[in-house]
């Protein structure tokens, strides 16, 4: 389905426009046989990326090698035409920078969540939550509320692995709750994503392209919360009545240990200091995160030393930790992405914006953002970077945020989740659910549209 979706993308970008070239200024060797050979190894590549799990190849590997062979054979029939090789030097140069912004500053937040959860912060969290006696609607309220407003600092994907661990915990048997909690996390995961540079890769990616300051991501706040509220709504009757059961004898108990307070300070600090640097001093957003890194490094050879009769903590044991397919998957992705705009393909997506609009366009983006990725389309998207304003930019933010949460391999965080649940939450049963969250999509638009086309609230 992802790639026959990618591939009607780019057929009706065809009979749009037309092969013509994007001007003087840019090369167009879409219609060459480099384009054409070049577009068909990212089809096949995103093909095996789509299918992981079934040929059990880790999508980094396809991505970074269609990401960096399509350069390669740009290079080739460049110079076999004999034609100046400066434009490509240029692309790639800018394309390192842009990686590399990303690169690094995810390099930090996950650091800092392997951190948070060596400190047993998260496990704590579950503990708190699975001991109260809660009722079943009462935990299914609760994890959609923590899941919204923890992932626009933790990350969309690493709030749905959190709390679909403590589902689990709190009942493994009862799939109902199981179901509705999970597309609830899911939801409100990549809906709380939606209006933070740090809630999802794709709204960073519009904040380090410039497209809008850090504040005016906020003004999506209205949009996100009330379309996931709509969605739990209608999720909630689904939920089943009565109290899990807990045994505290069973059931070991944590608490934040040493110096864990200390790392979420230093982790909040590390995010304001990343936004006033790129707010105040025009540094990449990535320079004000190292930083933290650097303020994290010194606390912890403060701890070993002050600490003795502790266990130490290491920062790089907490670098060594995250998962560096996972960013090398997105250096991979974004440089395809990179050769298919240097070759000319991603001038037919401004013709697609010319032809059907622009709130028409980014609409649908969040309806191909659940078919195929949204790092992906986003990148497509900042790549052609059609003239919009505020407005619309944040529109396709807010699609491509939510739009995957539609279908559940849509997005990292239903990926991460139906991992966890195996066998519970699975792609039949979330789509059963699937038209609750298509109302809750249509919601957050309407949201859009009243505050930012109507009223003028931006």
């Amino acid at each position: 389905m992802k790639i026959l979706s990618l591939m009607l993308l780019m057929l009706c970008s065809l009979f749009a426009s037309g092969a013509e070239s994007a001007g003087a200024e840019h090369i167009d060797l879409s219609t060459t046989w480099v384009g054409i050979l070049c577009l068909i190894i990212f089809v096949v590549g995103y093909y095996f990326i789509a299918a992981e799990e079934k040929y059990h190849v880790n999508k980094a590997k396809p991505a970074l090698f269609i990401g960096t062979f399509m350069f390669m054979l740009i290079g080739i029939y460049m110079v076999i035409h004999g034609m100046d090789v400066h434009p490509l030097n240029n692309e790639v140069n800018h394309l390192i920078l842009e990686i590399a912004q990303i690169v690094f500053f995810l390099t930090v937040a996950m650091t800092y969540i392997e951190a948070l959860i060596d400190r047993d912060v998260f496990n704590t969290l579950k503990y708190n939550l699975v001991s109260k006696g809660y009722t079943y609607k009462k935990l299914f309220w609760l994890t959609g509320v923590i899941a919204f407003f923890l992932s626009p600092v933790a990350d969309n994907l690493t709030t749905a692995l959190i709390l679909s661990t403590v589902l689990l915990t709190i009942d493994r048997t009862n799939k109902p709750f199981l179901v509705a909690g999970a597309i609830n996390i899911v939801v409100a995961a990549n809906a709380g994503g939606a209006w933070s540079p740090f809630g999802d890769i794709t709204t960073l990616m519009v904040w380090a392209a410039g497209k809008a300051p850090f504040v005016d991501f906020l003004f999506l706040f209205p949009a996100s919360i009330i379309g996931w509220l709509v969605t739990a709504l209608l999720l909630v009757k689904s939920v089943p009545e009565g109290s899990p059961h807990f045994d505290p004898e069973n059931e070991p108990k944590f608490s934040i240990k040493k110096g864990g307070k200390v790392i979420i300070y230093l982790g909040v600090f590390t995010i304001v200091s990343a936004v006033l640097g790129h707010q105040l001093f025009h540094l990449p957003a990535m320079f004000g995160m190292m930083f933290g890194m650097s303020l994290l490094g010194i606390y912890t050879y403060i701890f070993k030393k002050v600490n003795k009769t502790e266990e130490p903590i290491s920062l790089f044991h907490f670098m060594s930790k995250i998962e560096n397919d996972t960013l090398i998957f997105f250096f991979g992705i974004l440089s395809a992405v990179g050769a298919l705009h240097f070759l000319g393909f991603l001038d037919y997506l401004i013709k697609l914006y010319d032809v059907f609009g622009l709130s028409a366009i980014n609409i649908a983006v969040g309806f191909v953002s659940a078919i195929v990725d949204n790092v992906p389309v986003m990148s497509a998207v900042l790549k052609a970077n059609p003239s919009m304003g505020l407005d619309q930019w944040l529109l396709v933010t807010l699609t491509a945020g939510i739009g995957g949460s539609m279908i559940s391999f849509g997005s990292a965080a239903g990926v991460g989740v139906m991992g966890k649940l195996k066998g519970i939450y699975t792609f039949g049963a979330h789509m059963s659910q699937a038209w609750k969250i298509v109302v809750g999509y249509v919601v957050s638009i309407a949201i859009w549209y009243v505050q930012f086309e109507i009223l003028g609230i931006y």
